[in-house]
């Protein structure tokens, strides 16, 4: 912010940068547990297989499969006097890989995708985009993965026609302009010595040697594609954020901050922040 600040304003800036850190770290909903996780065990919370008894204000994290989180503070009153409870979901509109994702067209590698969550399509090509995810191979080993994020990292993109090729498609209506099947991310065009689908060829030796993955263990890989930057400031006075994933998560991080500011309960107290925004 802008200007002279006063000691609210300063403490909401120091939120703020929290939360920019936390939207860049965690655009998945196993990156989301995995961070938060940290940061309630960072502010006395422990798991529940760690208390022997519970007591008054004592602190429980308690994650899920990896994909969900549960929060909970003890009350001085007993559990059957109630529970406030804060929900919202860690799970953002993003682009899934498919199990068998990985095809060769016309000299260039891509890797099949399916939308998850209400997207405008449109907004998904022409823009860097980011794998994060886990594989999880044939001997139980997992390989997690996120390939985008750092600076000398590749990127990968969805592409779209040149605006003097595009008249047709300049005609059809926005839900149309860009259609689903057409999401497929384009991952590489350079040719192994392999005679066949050189490209793809050369794709799977690059996934071999650098994260000992093969194609098969696709089948087993929990992939996802997200936009490949971080959380901003946006505005000249620095007022707004800009970033990836604030589709519920503003809500998990504000949910999450307000358990780990409370010292005191007298009912319990429960956060939960699941990776289906149905449920």
């Amino acid at each position: 912010m802008a200007g002279g600040q006063g000691m609210e304003e300063k403490n909401l800036d120091q939120v703020c940068e929290t939360y920019k850190q936390y939207l860049s770290q965690a655009k998945t909903e196993r990156e989301c547990v995995s961070l938060l996780v940290k940061l309630a065990k960072e502010n006395g919370y422990r798991e529940l297989d760690e208390y022997k008894e519970l007591k008054p204000n004592d602190k429980i994290v308690i994650p899920y499969m990896n994909k969900c989180i549960a929060l909970f503070q003890v009350g001085k009153q007993p559990l059957e006097k109630g529970m406030n409870i804060l929900g919202a979901h860690i799970d953002s509109p993003r682009l899934d890989v498919k199990q068998n994702p990985l095809y060769e067209n016309e000299g260039f590698a891509y890797l099949d995708t399916h939308y998850y969550g209400g997207i405008k399509k449109y907004q998904w090509v022409t823009q860097p985009l980011a794998i994060h995810g886990v594989v999880v191979k044939k001997d139980g080993q997992k390989v997690e993965i996120q390939i985008g994020e750092k600076e000398d990292d590749p990127v990968f993109v969805i592409t779209d026609l040149l605006v003097h090729l595009s008249s047709s498609q300049l005609n059809k209506s926005a839900s149309m302009v860009i259609e689903g099947e057409n999401l497929d991310v384009l991952i590489g065009n350079q040719a192994s010595e392999a005679e066949k689908e050189a490209v793809k060829a050369n794709i799977l030796q690059l996934l071999k040697s650098n994260y000992n993955i093969e194609e098969d263990d696709f089948v087993s890989a929990e992939l996802e594609i997200v936009p490949a930057m971080k959380a901003r400031d946006c505005g000249l006075d620095r007022s707004m954020i800009i970033g990836y994933g604030q589709d519920d998560r503003v809500c998990a991080f504000t949910s999450f901050m307000a358990m780990m500011d409370v010292k005191e309960v007298d009912r319990w107290s429960c956060t939960l922040l699941v990776d289906k925004e149905e449920i």
